[in-house]
């Protein structure tokens, strides 16, 4: 499979180590330095281009990309939300493909599935009420993190006493809080705690390093170059 990197930091070089360890070829790297390279016959070549930058540059990246034919795998966070209809419109409407998610780990797909799966059973234990805590690097841009937003709302949608996510500090019973740190290098720590009088219990996902995040974002191309429309990690991973 051809691919192009659009971001080429350390996000971007992990998941070029990921993609050619599994036999694929880099056609393409784009980053602040060569956006010229968007209209490339290069990259008009490559079957997915991965995009993982910042909210500010990720929604012009993939409508470049839909422009030159190229599906794309997003990992860029914190720009979705605004602009979820217009892209799920492009891809349904106009036969784009975009696979976006706000996190690729395998690791936190599992957690993510165990996050929903506990919300139903606390369901029924109004005595415990649940928080979450997010770490990420220094150099994060978006807080709470596109991972913590949607593991909120994987509770939201499970446990009836919770009606939306906060950041920080909740006001009223039907607020889910958020606290987030950042600090040092961290690759993503989320942890998520239920609490009542007698005890608690708390689910963590800790991330070693980026290589988890990487190995799925090329998972993801590979699914993504033989599907079309917009799609994300419940596709990919069906559990």
């Amino acid at each position: 499979m051809k691919i192009a990197l659009i971001g080429y930091g350390k996000m971007g070089k992990e998941i070029e180590k990921a993609a050619l360890s599994r036999q694929h070829e880099i056609v393409c790297i784009i980053d602040l330095h060569n956006p010229e390279a968007f209209e490339s016959e290069a990259f008009r070549s490559a079957d997915v281009a991965i995009e993982f930058t910042s909210p500010a540059s990720a929604y012009g990246n993939c409508l470049k990309a839909f422009a030159a034919g190229v599906k794309v795998v997003s990992g860029s966070t914190g720009w979705m939300d605004e602009h979820a209809g217009e892209m799920q419109r492009r891809c349904t409407q106009e036969g784009k493909t975009l696979f976006w998610a706000s996190n690729f780990s395998l690791g936190v797909a599992i957690f993510s599935a165990l996050n929903k799966y506990l919300a139903r059973i606390m369901n029924q234990f109004p005595n415990y009420d649940v928080s979450m805590t997010e770490t990420h690097h220094i150099h994060k841009l978006d807080a709470p993190s596109g991972t913590a937003i949607t593991l909120a709302e994987g509770i939201i949608e499970n446990l009836d006493r919770k009606e939306k996510w906060v950041k920080e500090h909740a006001e009223a019973a039907n607020e889910l809080p958020i606290h987030s740190i950042r600090e040092g290098e961290v690759p993503g720590i989320h942890s998520i705690r239920y609490d009542s009088e007698a005890d608690s219990i708390t689910i963590t996902h800790d991330a070693k390093n980026r290589k988890g995040f990487a190995l799925g974002a090329v998972l993801a191309a590979e699914y993504t170059h033989l599907h079309q429309g917009f799609l994300g990690m419940g596709d990919l991973f069906k559990f």
